[in-house]
């Protein structure tokens, strides 16, 4: 045995048996605490995507600008974030973002569409900061047609289908 290994076994010998046990609790506590964090994760992004899926805002062929009638959809969907929040927080989570991630259909070039969907999620991002989830609590991401909902988008209900946004929680 090295020196430095029995160096080692005699400074874990001199630490009592009950701070070990308590280091090992913590430790088992901290791993049922990332479980459960990590379940809530998983529950709160299925609804999130299901509301953002419900509460769809039709923007104007090309553009970032909201289509009438898009104002009740972005309340509701805002005060299902509001709600997420809620739940994070009575849970000890504070580190999160609430991920706006903005989808093109698969017309016209990867980084016409890029730039397209990342200017539809800002978009979406002010819309729902207007409606009172604070603007730093939300990240905007454009994602183009890299990731369609429906594949081949080659009616125009398909492409519509893959224009649109979805929100999730990002821990």
């Amino acid at each position: 045995m090295t020196r430095l290994a029995l160096a080692a076994l005699l400074a874990l010998a001199a630490i009592p048996a009950t701070s070990r046990a308590q280091t090992a609790w913590e430790l088992g506590k901290k791993a049922v605490g990332g479980a459960a964090v990590g379940k809530l994760e998983k529950e709160l992004n299925k609804r999130l995507l299901a509301e953002s899926r419900k509460n769809q805002c039709s923007f104007k062929t090309d553009s970032d600008e909201l289509a009438p009638g898009c104002d009740p959809k972005a309340k509701r969907l805002a005060s299902a974030l509001v709600d997420a929040k809620r739940r994070l927080q009575s849970a000890g989570v504070e580190n999160f973002k609430f991920e706006v991630s903005g989808h093109t259909d698969t017309s016209g070039s990867a980084a016409h569409n890029r730039e397209l969907s990342q200017r539809r999620a800002e978009r979406m991002k002010k819309e729902l900061a207007a409606k009172g989830v604070p603007s730093g609590d939300i990240t905007a991401v454009g994602v183009g047609s890299e990731r369609p909902l429906v594949k081949p988008d080659d009616t125009p209900a398909k492409k519509a289908r893959n224009r649109r946004y979805e929100v999730q929680v990002r821990l």
